[in-house]
């Protein structure tokens, strides 16, 4: 399994050039330069022109490109530029709906982060995951609930988004990949929404999540941090575990194996 920490993987679009270097500043993990949904339709060569240029004017610069979705016709030549640029480390791959997709965009050498975003994908998320070439999952909350006409908000809404999350968690499991990132939280002035969301998505099982806003980065990275009361319970079980004994007991709990990993897990989390 690739462990690399992924928490936070902050967009900014290549019609912005000049704002790359900016969110590369801001502390995110993974800066993800954006050539699909942040960029217009006339605009898209222009985009593509920016970000050749960055690359070359910023050799030691490493991100990640959104390039445009497989049946897109920029397609092809945003893989080409990610394929030439050793500054691109890996490409968020939109509108992932098989495991050709991932395989077309493998051929470049670079890995893959497929969007799951669509019902389509929902069902060859198996396929996609276990495809050559993919690194982690990335969750699309929004263009999932588009494409299944769901209720933006409802509660019906989140209980199949919640569904659909569980399936890109076990998804990754199964494949093997770094932790799986959540979808972007819309709302960025709302800060203690997107603290809960984060929470919600971290007990859950995700890495982290894509973010829109560099405001965003160190609000996702403290509600990934655990709280006060889980890290002392973790030092303390480390603590009783260094005695050596594979099963003891803790205030009246038995502590075992899993429950020292989960231990272990939670330290790693605060780091």
């Amino acid at each position: 399994m690739n462990t690399s920490i992924v928490r936070t993987a902050l967009f900014v679009p290549a019609t912005r050039p000049e704002r790359i270097p900016k969110a590369i500043a801001t502390g995110a993990d993974r800066v993800i330069v954006d050539l699909e949904d942040a960029v217009q339709e006339n605009l898209k060569e222009q985009a593509r022109d920016n970000l050749e240029r960055f690359l070359s004017d910023h050799p030691q610069a490493r991100i990640l490109v959104r390039v445009n979705a497989p049946d897109h016709w920029a397609h092809a030549a945003d893989l080409e530029i990610c394929r030439r640029h050793a500054g691109v480390i890996g490409i968020l791959l939109p509108k992932t709906e098989s495991a050709e997709h991932v395989l077309t965009a493998a051929n470049t050498q670079k890995p893959i982060w497929p969007i799951i975003e669509s019902a389509q994908g929902l069902a060859e998320l198996q396929a996609i995951a276990q495809a050559q070439g993919v690194e982690r999952l990335s969750f699309g909350s929004l263009d999932l609930g588009l494409d299944l006409n769901l209720t933006t908000g409802s509660p019906a809404a989140k209980e199949f988004l919640s569904h659909a999350r569980y399936a890109v968690l076990l998804a990754t499991r199964v494949a093997g990949l770094a932790p799986a990132l959540d979808g972007v939280f819309p709302a960025i002035q709302d800060t203690v929404g997107l603290h809960s969301a984060v929470q919600f998505a971290r007990d859950m099982g995700f890495g982290g999540a894509l973010c829109i806003h560099p405001s965003q980065v160190a609000i996702i990275h403290q509600a990934l941090k655990p709280g006060l009361e889980e890290l002392l319970w973790a030092q303390r079980i480390m603590d009783a575990a260094r005695s050596g004994e594979g099963v003891f007991v803790l205030d009246g709990q038995m502590v075992d194996a899993p429950v020292i990993g989960r231990a272990q897990a939670i330290l790693a989390r605060a780091t």
